[in-house]
């Protein structure tokens, strides 16, 4: 089965892909929202019933309305930026992110070059990027739609495109945010796009041009040539990868997931190869008001993400306490789409990538504590760059794990016994007595 297949199928849960469902009509609608409703849903699965999450219209009236964007006609060179929607597949929304100013755009569409930016400065790139808007069936990225032959090749440039996007209306002033993907600014229907100057990367092309390698080749090739992870996305998003009569267009969020997901399981099978550290690490990092503690334990590899989201954090609204929520892998992986969402695979990515650059092997614990200075969702690179930041930074090192856990726990705010409750991997290395327990 090709990429596009049964593991797009798991993004959705209850395997919807392509499919949309009244999500409202299944369960009893509840008038106030819970905190464990808040944090499965994340404003994407509309749990409580209504059309809108309230929360992120709520987010979205803070967002200030500049007035350069007021027109049809918008001229600017993109990053270049690309979005592909979900809502309606097969048949979904697609088209080009223009800024409406000229220069070196490519940091308005580029999260690698975002981390040390505050909400508001991140929230500034994205509104300035305008989305023209037109319909589009998923096959149409094996040919014959000349937009999305644009956005293909608009997806292969080195650098950023002068680019005029002419637009039905003036675009909507709204922010789209999402803890699964970028934050998308203003939008209007697609009346035509015109690029020039296009400057294709040749290993983008050369993987666009071999219709005989597979999707997951693709993008590991491209990641170990040293393409950032989010050119790789967007290429992945528009169809431009895979053996012919297979590509697909991808919606964004789906594509950020998969690409995550395709690199760092190439990335897990090298390092089982790899020794086993000989001890126990702790790594700890702070940003955007976001805690991270890391934990390597001196074992083969597993891998475990903890989320805890405080009261008045943007999926945490209306609960009293910290609302927590985890996923977990052994050895041999998982068979399912991980609940906690895109942030898991992110931050897998991140931990492997760690690792194999290292050429080790260890257990993984993530614990992210949300406070709320973070005061809207800015995406999964949040937690990919900051993961890859901490540890690149040099460990606490400690000879057991009690040890670990207390240094742990001074840069942490919950009690450690919540953190055992939720927490598989704890529990295990905690509890669980191993064969080399045992005496002969």
């Amino acid at each position: 089965m090709n990429i596009y297949g049964k593991w797009l199928s798991d993004l959705i849960p209850g395997n919807t892909l392509g499919k949309e469902t009244n999500i409202s009509k299944s369960i009893n609608i509840i008038e106030k929202p819970s905190a464990k409703m808040c944090l499965d849903c994340r404003g994407a699965k509309l749990l409580c019933g209504k059309s809108r999450c309230p929360i992120v219209v709520n987010a979205q009236s803070l967002i200030k309305l500049p007035s350069s964007i007021d027109s049809e006609i918008i001229h600017g060179s993109t990053p270049p930026g690309i979005f592909v929607g979900r809502f309606g597949y097969p048949q979904v929304y697609i088209g080009p992110l223009v800024p409406p100013y000229f220069g070196n755009t490519e940091f308005l569409d580029m999260p690698e070059t975002w981390f040390g930016k505050s909400i508001d400065e991140i929230v500034d790139y994205r509104y300035s990027l305008i989305r023209g808007n037109i319909r589009a069936n998923v096959d149409d990225a094996k040919g014959g739609n000349k937009i999305v032959e644009s956005l293909q090749e608009l997806s292969m440039s080195s650098k950023p495109v002068d680019s005029e996007l002419h637009l039905h209306k003036k675009p909507r002033k709204t922010l789209t945010l999402s803890e699964d993907s970028h934050p998308f600014g203003p939008s209007a229907p697609l009346k035509s796009l015109k690029s020039s100057n296009v400057s294709v990367d040749f290993k983008i092309d050369k993987v666009h041009q071999d219709t005989d390698l597979n999707a997951t080749e693709a993008v590991n090739y491209l990641y170990h040539e040293g393409i950032p992870v989010s050119k790789i996305q967007k290429t992945f998003s528009v169809g431009s990868l895979g053996v012919r009569g297979l590509r697909k267009l991808v919606p964004t969020r789906w594509s950020i997931t998969a690409v995550d997901n395709m690199i760092s399981l190439n990335l897990i099978e090298k390092i089982k190869n790899n020794g086993i550290i000989d001890e126990y690490r702790v790594y700890e990092f702070q940003y955007l008001d976001n805690i991270y503690v890391a934990i390597a334990m001196p074992e083969p590899w597993r891998f475990e993400w903890i989320e805890a989201w405080f009261p008045q954090t943007t999926w945490n609204q209306y609960g009293s306490n910290p609302a927590m929520m985890s996923d977990y892998e052994e050895y041999f992986g998982r068979k399912t789409y991980a609940g906690i969402g895109g942030c898991y695979y992110s931050t897998r990515l991140a931990a492997a990538e760690n690792l194999n650059q290292n050429n080790k092997q260890a257990s993984i614990l993530l614990l992210r504590e949300i406070h709320p200075g973070y005061i809207l969702p800015v995406g999964v690179w949040n937690v990919r760059e900051s993961i890859r930041h901490m540890l690149k930074t040099s460990p606490q090192k400690f000879d057991t794990l009690q040890q670990a856990l207390k240094f742990s726990m001074t840069k942490l705010t919950i009690p450690l016994q919540k953190w055992i409750e939720v927490s598989a991997l704890l529990r295990s290395a905690l509890y669980q007595r191993k064969i080399t327990d045992y005496k002969y």
